[in-house]
């Protein structure tokens, strides 16, 4: 058996996190989402540290605190995969949860071989939703073939992409969803063990998910062979990068890992690991129940079933909304949304801060992965930002980079520098060496933040071109 050994936190790693001890109760939030709500209210910008970057309360903002109403939760695809028992009021309690047929699925998945259930999942061709979307039955094959043991399930709940708040309602309103899933991934690799590493700014989830966990130990669902702990984190948003993750869970300071070897191979505690996010989890039972067939009719290309996507306060209905892959972004903003309260749209962010701005010309792309990143956006994780004529392009870049800059890990020199450097040149308006920076970004740094950063910064350049050259004139 291997023996998991967790390291002792030092001073080397308590500085890295922003918020440990930390008291979010009247902390004004500093997200994309709240940024440009602010824009268009004439609000002061907070500047106090540390900085609190999304509170989960993006249909709201700008917002003050974690205390605050339920979003509008709807469903917009034919099939409601995920937000069913939300739309319908939540499922908090096992009994609830049971009663729409909860836990169904994962009968289903133990009475069945392991490799039915990775079958299933690879040819229902679900695809991580937290970021990337890599195949995830790729990835549980992948760990599911080591011959190293024990393995490990790891949910990735650092929801921290300003602008989205999916994960967190799934885990206050559904945590259920996430343990079955989660559950029926260890049967398919072999697991004994997982984690919910579950961002510091959701305290209502901790709650929620604790609850559901004693109440399947309690029902015999888990301790028998698999296990589930919450693990929260203390306000670092690189902390949901999977490697950093599963350094912060060991007690380690969590800098972004180089790979190979990937996370699958040797991953925490240097075992085989599969870190999905709450939503991709939230899936998986919906697939073991209705087969990959029925999973596999839904969405279109290369991006299949549906995807949760949360409207900020800028829309006339702001909320969480069920969709399937392949709506146009045009309907997301324009039926779903409503458009805008007031204001002319002046760009949409999908699956930011790190990802490309969508401009109004290009609203009638399909959203899907490939087809998203054909312009230089992102499905990501799915938060929707809109902003109207009266944030100035400038002020967003000096945003973004002032939010990259301050969450950046530090273990890459083009990140740490970079994001800092660009976030002066936009602050004093000197043109400077802003592009040189961006291709540096995009090139030479370790992981998905720098990138990211470039590719915000390449879709300004590509469609704010002339109103960037106006405030270095």
């Amino acid at each position: 058996m291997h023996a998991r050994r967790r390291y002792e936190p030092g001073p080397e790693v308590d500085s890295f996190y922003h918020l440990r001890g930390c008291d979010l109760a009247g902390r004004a939030c500093q997200g994309t989402a709240c940024f440009v709500a602010r824009n268009s209210s004439g609000e002061a910008q907070p500047c106090e540290d540390p900085r609190v970057y999304c509170l989960g309360r993006c249909f709201e903002s700008p917002v003050t605190g974690l205390s605050g109403r339920r979003p509008r939760i709807e469903v917009h695809s034919r099939e409601a995969v995920v937000l069913k028992r939300l739309a319908e009021g939540g499922a908090r309690s096992l009994e609830t949860y049971w009663r729409g047929g909860g836990y169904h699925a994962l009968e289903i998945a133990r009475a069945a071989p392991p490799e039915a259930v990775l079958d299933a999942v690879e040819k229902s061709g679900l695809r991580g939703r937290g970021g990337a979307g890599f195949p995830t039955g790729q990835k549980w094959l992948t760990a599911a073939a080591q011959k190293s043991s024990p393995k490990y399930v790891v949910a990735n709940a650092d929801e921290g992409d300003a602008g989205a708040f999916s994960d967190r309602f799934l885990m206050e309103d559904d945590p259920h969803a996430l343990i079955e899933g989660m559950a029926i991934a260890a049967h398919g690799i072999g697991a004994e063990r997982g984690w919910i590493y579950l961002r510091h700014e959701y305290p209502a989830a901790r709650s929620s998910l604790e609850r559901a966990l004693a109440e399947a130990r309690d029902a015999g669902i888990l301790g028998r062979g698999f296990d589930i702990e919450v693990f929260v984190g203390h306000g670092s948003y690189i902390c949901g990068e999977e490697s950093a993750l599963l350094l912060s869970i060991e007690g380690r300071r969590p800098e972004v890992m180089a790979r190979p070897p990937y996370l699958t191979e040797r991953g925490i505690f240097g075992q085989p690991t599969v870190a999905n996010n709450v939503e991709t989890f939230a899936n998986v039972p919906w697939i073991i129940e209705h087969g990959a067939d029925a999973y596999q009719a839904l969405g279109f290309s290369k991006s299949r079933g549906t995807k949760l996507v949360s409207l900020n306060s800028l829309f006339a209905r702001p909320g969480l909304y069920e969709v399937e892959f392949g709506i146009s972004v045009r309907r997301i903003v324009e039926e779903i949304g409503g458009g805008l309260r007031k204001g002319a749209l002046k760009g949409v962010i999908i699956g930011g801060p790190l990802a490309g701005i969508i401009p109004p010309g290009l609203l009638d792309t399909m959203f899907g992965f490939e087809e998203l990143a054909a312009i230089g956006a992102s499905a990501g994780h799915g938060g929707v930002i809109a902003f109207d004529e009266r944030t100035s392009i400038a002020a967003l870049v000096r945003h973004v980079f002032s939010f990259g800059a301050y969450e950046s890990c530090g273990k890459c020199t083009p990140c740490r520098l970079g994001t800092r450097r660009i976030e002066e040149i936009f602050a004093k308006a000197d043109d400077g060496e802003w592009r040189e920076i961006v291709n540096a970004l995009k090139w030479t740094s370790l992981c998905g933040h720098g990138t990211g950063l470039a590719a915000f910064a390449e879709s300004v350049m590509r469609y704010y071109g002339e109103e960037v050259a106006s405030c270095f004139a």
